[in-house]
């Protein structure tokens, strides 16, 4: 996303919202992995390190977000219009709202993240749509976000909704991300859809595990999951197909991009992440 001439830069973002910019976010690093530039030198240093420890991240992120894509016209095509973004990161294409209307033109979308560099950018560029807001608000804080007034505006919980947390929970203590997900698993109508992707924590994981944290930082904590505890999340709703499976398995359209390997058939870092769908059918 570029939103010059519409927002300060991140730089100027820092200065009004009085956070730390030497110290690297997961939404910005992410940002830089896909190419974007609402970034800054530490999460650039954070991101190039975390490309020595696994150099095919970048094509992982650009996976993960052919996921999210992928996962959000499938619920869109069941004829789901309400959808909600947790951990959103900066709104890069393709757009959840983009991607919903290509199937169901008037959905509806609330982004929430806690980042003031994305909360700004999306808010100027999404300005113009009624039927999309941005909450500022920590995942963790389930509370908040189902109470915020621009949450109930355009969500009815009572109807099915879809719920996303897509490369968000991999950076949350195991508790608290399983008390986030349940808060709205709880609350959400038959007919509902839970999107979730984690980082998947196996023996495979083990060589570079230290070195991917080191690139995140100690402000950081990577919280990688088993499959059962992944599987978990979904509590009884149930799988569309392909399950719960690594992001490789899943039939994605990736694009190219900047900051990777050479392209192949495979990503080990990709392999790393479960995803998966999920029906809530009572």
């Amino acid at each position: 996303m570029n939103v010059a001439g519409e927002s300060a830069g991140p730089e100027a973002i820092a200065a009004v919202c009085g956070f730390d910019p030497t110290m690297p976010n997961a939404a910005r690093v992410y940002d830089y992995l896909l190419g974007g530039k609402d970034n800054f030198a530490a999460d650039r240093q954070a991101a190039e390190a975390l490309l020595t420890a696994l150099p095919d991240a970048a094509l992982a992120a650009r996976t993960n977000r052919a996921f999210l894509a992928e996962a959000v016209r499938r619920v869109a095509e069941q004829g789901v219009t309400q959808f909600v973004d947790i951990g959103a990161g900066l709104p890069t294409a393709p757009n959840v709202h983009d991607c919903a209307r290509m199937v169901v033109p008037h959905a509806r979308v609330v982004y929430v993240d806690n980042d003031p560099v994305v909360v700004t950018y999306a808010r100027a560029l999404l300005a113009p749509d009624n039927l999309v807001t941005v909450i500022s608000a920590d995942a963790r804080d389930h509370a908040a976000i189902l109470g915020a007034p621009e949450f109930g505006s355009l969500i009815d919980l009572s109807k099915p909704v879809c719920v996303m947390f897509v490369s968000t929970l991999h950076f949350l203590p195991a508790d608290q991300a399983d008390a986030a997900v349940a808060a709205f698993r709880e609350r959400m109508a038959p007919g509902s859809y839970l999107v979730i992707s984690a980082g998947h924590n196996d023996e495979r994981n083990i060589p570079v595990r230290d070195q991917v944290q080191a690139a995140y930082g100690r402000n950081m904590t990577l919280t990688g999951r088993t499959s059962a505890e992944i599987a978990a999340y979904f509590g009884d709703f149930e799988l569309m197909p392909p399950g719960l499976v690594p992001l490789t398995e899943w039939p994605l359209d990736v694009p190219d991009g900047p900051h990777s390997p050479p392209r192949s058939t495979s990503s080990p870092a990709a392999a790393a992440v479960l995803a998966g769908i999920g029906r809530k059918l009572r």
